[in-house]
């Protein structure tokens, strides 16, 4: 599968006025309204917006979990709404990494086992030196026989970052992926996801209501409603959360920013 061009850049993916519906009649809701965006190969892009903004149907959509209502969705110049289920997951197995919160580790499989899980699924012989390289990268080459229940949760996200760029996926998709971690353990999951688009040429698109951890992105888009309402290149914590503050996000959820808006990837 290719990737489309644009003068001289490449498009990992590309929504055309996507839009997402749930329900029917009276009870019918617009996740998403018209959402055109694209996300260049290479590029971090951090994804935010307030509670009920479509951020989680946005990337489910992006990374072929839920299909539009109407719209384009295109991984390389493949629209996925082309594809019958059984290529659909092919396209996900082979082209996509997904990175939960939740880190969805299978706990009776060693770390070595659930890394090497997705190649397993794919039917695709293990390649020894890909699999230390990233097991190197995210710094678990003495956990390799732990259960994920042994380690600690920044250990378990490490696991999960690594069985995402073991297949090494043209486009990592991350819902939300240090939502569950402290802020010293956020700040290494950050660094390696910086590290898979700046060393492996990898295009990360992240969910995030952190503006410390948008900070690490190329890139800050921002949605409100369904719809895209702006963007932020080169974003610091400070900036990000100003925007954050004016589209209404934590008068909506009773939340505050970040307590410690320092640090960041640049």
């Amino acid at each position: 599968m290719q990737t489309q061009e644009i003068g001289q850049q490449t498009v990992a993916v590309r929504l055309e006025a996507v839009e997402k519906i749930y329900g029917k009649g009276d009870n019918e809701v617009a996740a998403l309204k018209r959402l055109s965006m694209t996300f260049n190969t290479g590029s971090f892009t951090a994804v935010m917006g307030p509670s009920g903004s479509g951020k989680s149907t946005f990337l489910h959509c992006a990374a072929g979990l839920v299909q539009p209502t109407s719209g384009k969705v295109l991984v390389g110049d493949t629209n996925l709404a082309d594809l019958d289920e059984v290529r659909l997951t092919k396209l996900r197995r082979d082209r996509i990494g997904f990175i939960f919160q939740s880190f969805n580790l299978l706990p009776a499989l060693t770390v070595m086992q659930n890394i090497v899980l997705p190649l397993q699924l794919a039917g695709k012989r293990p390649n020894k030196n890909q699999i230390l390289m990233v097991v190197n990268r995210v710094g678990l080459a003495d956990r390799l026989d732990h259960l994920p229940g042994q380690l600690s949760g920044g250990q378990q996200q490490r696991v999960a970052i690594a069985r995402a760029l073991v297949t090494r996926p043209a486009v990592v998709f991350a819902d939300e992926p240090t939502g569950a971690l402290d802020t010293r353990t956020a700040a290494a999951v950050l660094g390696l996801l910086r590290e898979s688009v700046t060393a492996g040429g990898q295009t990360l698109v992240m969910v995030t209501h952190d503006p410390v951890a948008a900070s690490y992105a190329d890139r800050v888009v921002f949605l409100a409603d369904g719809r895209f309402v702006g963007e932020m290149y080169q974003p610091t914590a400070e900036a990000v959360a100003a925007r954050m503050t004016r589209l209404g996000a934590w008068d909506d959820e009773n939340l505050a920013p970040s307590s410690t808006l320092s640090g960041g990837g640049r």
